[in-house]
């Protein structure tokens, strides 16, 4: 389990190439993309939500991982939360790994009470391009999201777009997310600090 950390920035459509083009001339390299297929998980009466959790099933290519998360706290874009995530066989919740590994009771008895009655709730693919930046004497994991909450509900298909940085501090001091995150601003217009996760969107995509 670690405290996750990172600052999350709404990205317009339009500055994407902006904002890649920052990181390629901050770290000397292209972006690797990646594509994420990401399930989410709750129980018809959202137990998980409601106790500020979310669970998901990630296929990555090196295989499948699962992770659980709390909440936590988000200001100003910056979420600071648990979190708990291993690799799993394949494309199956492995509940009873994560019960042994999480360590936080309140997250740990909502998923207990959850686990007979999880059901797949929506899904968010994407693909990430990702670079890794040394700033102020700290590593920073740079995130360029860009696709797609899908949600089915009632037999319809709805969808809302991802288009967003992620900054995720790796080691170090957080005031160097900040400072790095108002770099980024002062070449990429309108970016804008976003508060809401891509399961918070999730939930809200199946309530519309």
């Amino acid at each position: 389990m670690g405290m996750e950390r990172e600052i999350k920035l709404a990205l317009p459509v339009e500055q994407v190439q902006a904002a890649a083009q920052w990181f390629v001339a901050r770290t000397k390299v292209d972006g690797q993309p990646v594509k994420l297929v990401n399930i989410y998980f709750d129980t018809p009466r959202l137990t998980l939500a409601s106790s500020k959790s979310a669970l998901r099933l990630r296929q990555t290519p090196d295989g499948w991982l699962q992770t659980f998360k709390t909440v936590g706290q988000a200001k100003d874009g910056l979420h600071s939360r648990h979190e708990w995530e291993m690799p799993v066989a394949g494309e199956k919740l492995e509940i009873d790994a994560l019960l042994r590994e999480c360590d936080e009771p309140t997250a740990a008895d909502a998923l207990r009470q959850a686990a007979s009655a999880l059901i797949e709730l929506f899904r968010t693919n994407f693909t990430r391009t990702l670079w890794h930046v040394e700033f102020d004497g700290s590593e920073v994991e740079a995130a360029i999201d860009q696709g797609d909450v899908l949600a089915e509900v009632n037999g319809e298909n709805r969808r809302a777009p991802i288009s967003e940085v992620e900054l995720e501090l790796k080691s170090g001091d957080e005031a160097a997310l900040h400072s790095l995150a108002a770099e980024l601003g002062k070449q990429v217009k309108g970016l804008a600090p976003d508060n809401v996760s891509k399961a918070q969107r999730g939930y809200q995509l199946r309530a519309r």
